[in-house]
């Protein structure tokens, strides 16, 4: 394995376990905190970092006629929004917008395993 996948591997992986325990962890709750928020964000920079090492062992990275690639774009999109607006709620402090935040994340991190799964599927092929 080169450096550069275990590092990607490692940090997609590292993406997913702050993510999902960020979005686990406020929908069990049912109310966004803080600490959900702060989860939120070190899972998308080890994504981010994730996908830039990721490139580095692609012929063509970011190619977005690439599936992929076109839906790991969207998913960074759909979680740099999320962090954004989780932020936004959480420093308003409206109690209603933070128990009904739940139902987005959970929409943004299905669509997230998307291209998760499929690096996994594709990499052992």
């Amino acid at each position: 394995m080169t450096t550069y996948l275990m590092l990607s591997v490692s940090l997609i992986t590292l993406a997913l376990l702050f993510y999902s325990l960020g979005v686990w962890a406020e929908r069990l709750a049912s109310y966004l905190k803080g600490w959900h928020v702060v989860a939120f964000w070190t899972g998308f920079v080890f994504d981010v970092s994730g996908t830039l090492a990721m490139g580095k062992l692609s012929n063509n990275p970011f190619d977005l006629s690439d599936l992929h690639t076109l839906f790991g774009q969207l998913a960074l999109w759909l979680m740099l929004a999320h962090a954004i607006w989780a932020t936004a709620v959480v420093r308003q402090g409206s109690e209603k917008r933070r128990i009904e935040f739940h139902t987005y994340s959970l929409m943004v991190w299905m669509f997230w395993l998307i291209p998760y799964i499929g690096g996994m599927w594709m990499g052992n092929k």
